[in-house]
């Protein structure tokens, strides 16, 4: 298969405008659609097509459209879309959404589900709207691609070479629920505990103290807190269930440790009994028990520098381990699902059945 040479974009915002953007400055010609045509003056400057209207898009025959619009909006998209797509077999559907599960839900509820590949940037910030679109938003982001069983191949490699060769990313295959699982991890349920944080601040009697010695490691954990709050709020509700049970481990983690603080200020535990030895342990063991991914950042730490640094190459400086696999016709899904279990990330194609990867994300 080979890259798109021709990509639709629905929605301008910070991500569709940055995805936009990037892809034109690569060589990758874009049609885009946005709800309204506020960005076009400026995008049809920056190269980008802008049309008017879902069927113009559909008409302009892409290889691949890419829904950017917000989750609330894709059931009406999607249902425009649907007799669009009907005299157009060969247009890919995916999308960017950060829940996986609720748009396959989407995506199949309007007969779109046999062209319909999943995927995710791992890429953003606080900001949004077309104003702060930034080409720069993707680089060296890794994006997850989600498939099913039933995931076309040659719909898959479309949108898999899209991310590759026209946006110069990386890439991991999971399926829905895989992805959902970690994206609550790493980004809904850190979410709600920066904007605890911050609402903890604004609560306090000495807020403006605390504010005045807020330093890099308050605007480290609170950063993104400061992203809109609905479209916050709309993120965690899509990913709910998952959220709510890593809050849940969250808060028996943070309970465990105040009482640990109680038990060594006092002396004695909650039931009066004096603290031994184990229990003053623990509060040691709390804070070592995240020592492998200390190690891990510490690794990229080293690689990234041996990138920036100007010096000659040597054998000896640190560096991804990188390799090429093979993988089945038959099985793709779960071969790939295990690359990135490994924490291996597709860097590039080199025929159909097999890829270049790079082991970063290894623990």
């Amino acid at each position: 298969m080979a890259t798109p040479r021709l990509v639709g974009v629905v929605g301008m915002g910070l991500i569709g405008g940055s995805l936009a953007r990037r892809l034109v400055g690569r060589g990758t010609a874009v049609v885009a659609w946005n709800h309204r045509p506020h960005p076009y003056e400026q995008a049809e400057r920056d190269g980008i097509r802008c049309v008017a209207t879902l069927a113009d898009l559909v008409e302009a025959a892409p290889d691949v459209i890419v829904l950017c619009n917000p989750l609330k909006a894709m059931p009406a998209i999607l249902a425009e879309l649907r007799p669009l797509l009907d005299a157009a077999p060969g247009i890919t559907l995916t999308d960017v959404g950060s829940v996986k599960g609720m748009v396959r839900d989407q995506v199949e509820a309007a007969g779109l589900g046999e062209r319909y590949v999943g995927a995710h940037p791992m890429a953003g910030n606080e900001l949004s709207g077309w104003t702060a679109a930034d080409p720069h938003l993707y680089d060296d982001a890794l994006w997850a691609i989600t498939v099913t069983d039933h995931t076309d191949f040659d719909r898959f490699s479309a949108v898999a070479r899209l991310i590759v060769d026209g946006v110069g990313d990386r890439l991991i295959v999971l399926d829905d629920d895989t992805h959902d699982k970690a994206a609550a991890m790493i980004s809904h349920m850190p979410h709600v505990v920066a904007t605890a944080l911050i609402n903890e601040l604004t609560d306090d009697a000495n807020r403006n103290i605390a504010a005045a010695l807020a330093a890099g490691s308050w605007r480290d954990m609170t950063r993104v807190a400061l992203t809109d709050p609905d479209r916050t709020r709309a993120m965690v509700e899509e990913d709910a269930e998952n959220v709510e049970t890593l809050l849940r481990h969250m808060a028996d983690r943070l309970t465990t440790v105040a009482d640990l603080l109680h038990d060594e200020r006092t002396g004695v535990n909650g039931d009066g009994e004096a603290v031994d030895v184990a229990a003053w342990t623990a509060m040691r063991a709390f804070f070592a028990e995240g020592q492998p991914f200390r190690d891990y950042k510490a690794r990229q730490k080293a690689i990234a520098g041996r990138t920036a640094s100007t010096e000659t190459d040597s054998a000896d400086m640190p560096r991804y381990e990188e390799r090429e696999i093979g993988f089945s016709p038959d099985r793709w899904q779960s071969d790939l699902l295990a690359s990135a279990r490994r924490g291996e990330h597709i860097v590039a194609f080199e025929d159909a059945y097999k890829v270049r990867v790079q082991r970063r994300s290894a623990l």
